[in-house]
Formats: C-alpha cells, structure tokens, sequence
C-alpha cells in the first residue's frame, strides 16, 4: 500500500489530494463496499471525496479531513488483509477511533492480561466483538482486568452487550464455570398486570436483553444445553439473595433500578474466582418516587476502593441508530435547562 505526495491548493482549486494505492484489487473491492457503500461512510463523516482510479483511491478535501480518511483507509486495509472482513460497524469504529489500532492485527494470548494497547477484541463462538469508541475500548480493558467494574451511561452505548460478551469469552476459555445474568424486574413506567405462566415465563420479558445477547455470541443448540445444565443462569435481582456466586461472571444489568440495600445485596455475593459487572443508566429510573437508587449510593461509596472500576459513557458512544446519540442528547439538554 503506497501513498501518493499531497497536492497543495491552487487558486482555482481549494482542495488538497492524496493518492493511495492498494495492491490487491480483490480487497480493494471489499474495502470499498457493495455500491462503494464503505467510501460514502467516510465521505460523509469526514467531509472529504473519495474517487477510484483503478487500484487507487484519490482522497480529496480540508488537510485534517484528508489525513484522516487515508488512516482509516489504511486501517480498513490491513483489517483485510489479515483475512477479516470489513462491514459498517468496523468502518464506524476506525471513524471514532482513529488510528489507535492501525496496522495492529489480532491479540494474541490470555485476554485476562493487561492490555497493551492497540486491537482490543472479545472472542466469541460465533464472533469477534470489537469496541467502536475509546470509552468502549477502556470499559473491555477494565472488565478483563478488574474483578469489579461498573459502566454507567446511556442507552445503547454497548454496557450490557460487552458485558455479556467478556463473560461468554472468559467461559469459552476456562477462567470462569458459569455466567449469571440479572437484573431487577421493575416495570418501566406501566403496569403489566399478572403474566401468565410459570415462574420462568413471568420472569422472561424482564430478562429478554440478556437472552438476546448471548444468542449473538453462543449458537442456538450450544447455548439452550448450557441453560439447561445451569452453567448459564439468568434471573431477577430477587433470586439471588442468599447465594455466593463463586468461579462465575456476573452481570448485573438496569442496575438503576436496583434499590439501596438490593445492590449491597447483590455485591456481597461476590465469591472466589469470580468477576462482577455493573451496568446502568442514571438517567432511566424506574423506581417508585422517593425511593434511592442503589447504583448512585454504589457510586459514592465505592469509589476509593482498589480493584474496582468505573466506566463512563456519553451519548458520543451511542453506536445504535444515529437518532439515539441526538434524541439522548436532547433530552440531556433539555434536563440541563430545567435544572439551570
């Protein structure tokens, strides 16, 4: 892969240019898209205009904008060329990203290390989870690397969804016995009646979050077996008074909706070998008027105490829909002027 020498504006021609060049057709063709698909990604995010020329891409635009697409380019590339593919989701991480990981291939060795820099990925059965935002990147590093870890933010910010997957990566690999899963069955604003069933088909809608995650990391067949033989559990906060959760990952989940003494409740059921993760978003309550919210008590007293973390995330880390990042954001503002 070579890159050509920046052309300098002229008068009649504001834009600089850089020529980059790709030896491989075949992956130039992937690195670009169905329907170029890839290249108005950038084009848009970066302000800049991206035209083929045979195995060349011309890079034009502002000098800021320019250097950047030709790093995520370059990234995207050499993604390729380790044999990985290439999909809307990586090109939108190298976007936020920039180049902290150009050029850095796959991680090698045991994921319970420290991380030195670079690529930052979560083996699962069926994929490779990869953090599209720095502030995901330091969540993933924390939840390998801390026997307790909390992420806080709003919704769609990939909390409960890394979670789940450092938890199926550390079972697939033998550092842990078992995942649990919970979170509180508090209704959010409406009152849904008596649920038919048993206990597990009244309990089921609160945990359908948690199903739908692990669906995305072990196969079907796979992941029924190891529900059934206990070895994955997901259930109410309620359930797990009483128990001392050893060798497992835990993940606590709308943790907001935890209460005060629910959430002491749950964290002193940490056992040996076991790693615990808290997830919620302040900004989403669900509890009656008057009663504190376990995760903002949690907040306040745990935060001297060594071996636990703390992991925030603003609406810039929303990777759901990009309306999600601006209807966050508006409401936040719209919280900021009534409180101002």
């Amino acid at each position: 892969m070579a890159i050509g020498a920046l052309t300098p504006p002229q008068d009649d021609m504001p834009q600089r240019e850089a020529l980059v060049e790709f030896p491989d057709n075949r992956l130039l063709i992937d690195l670009c898209g169905e329907y170029d698909r890839n290249l108005t990604d950038i084009e848009q995010k970066l302000s800049v205009q991206i035209v083929r020329r045979g195995n060349q891409l011309v890079v034009l635009g502002d000098e800021d904008g320019q250097k950047q697409a030709v790093e995520v380019l370059q990234a995207l590339y050499t993604r390729l060329e380790g044999g990985r593919d290439v999909v809307s989701a990586d090109v939108d991480r190298e976007l936020r990203m920039g180049n902290s990981e150009v050029g850095t291939g796959t991680r090698d060795g045991d994921q319970l290390e420290m991380f030195k820099g670079g690529t930052v990925e979560i083996k699962t059965r069926k994929k490779l989870v990869e953090p599209r935002t720095d502030a995901q990147k330091a969540y993933v590093q924390s939840l390998f690397n801390n026997e307790l870890a909390f992420g806080i933010g709003p919704a769609g910010t990939g909390k409960t969804y890394l979670a789940v997957a450092a938890g199926v990566s550390m079972f697939i690999g033998g550092h842990v016995d078992r995942i649990i899963l919970s979170r509180p069955a508090v209704e959010a604003g409406e009152k849904l009646g008596y649920l038919p069933g048993d206990m597990k088909d009244k309990v089921d809608p609160y945990m359908q979050p948690l199903y739908d995650a692990l669906n995305d990391f072990l196969p079907g067949k796979q992941l029924a077996k190891l529900i059934e033989e206990k070895r994955i559990e997901i259930a109410p906060l309620a359930f797990m008074r009483g128990r001392t959760l050893a060798n497992a990952f835990v993940v606590l989940d709308e943790a907001q909706n935890a209460t005060t003494m629910q959430m002491k409740m749950f964290l002193t059921r940490l056992g040996e070998g076991s790693r615990m993760v808290i997830t919620g978003d302040r900004s989403q309550v669900d509890l009656p008027r008057g009663v504190q919210s376990g995760l903002a008590d949690a907040e306040r007293m745990l935060k001297t105490i060594p071996n636990i973390s703390f992991n925030y995330f603003t609406s810039k880390d929303v990777v759901r829909h990009p309306l999600v990042a601006a209807i966050i954001e508006a409401y936040e503002a719209d919280e900021g002027r009534k409180t101002g």
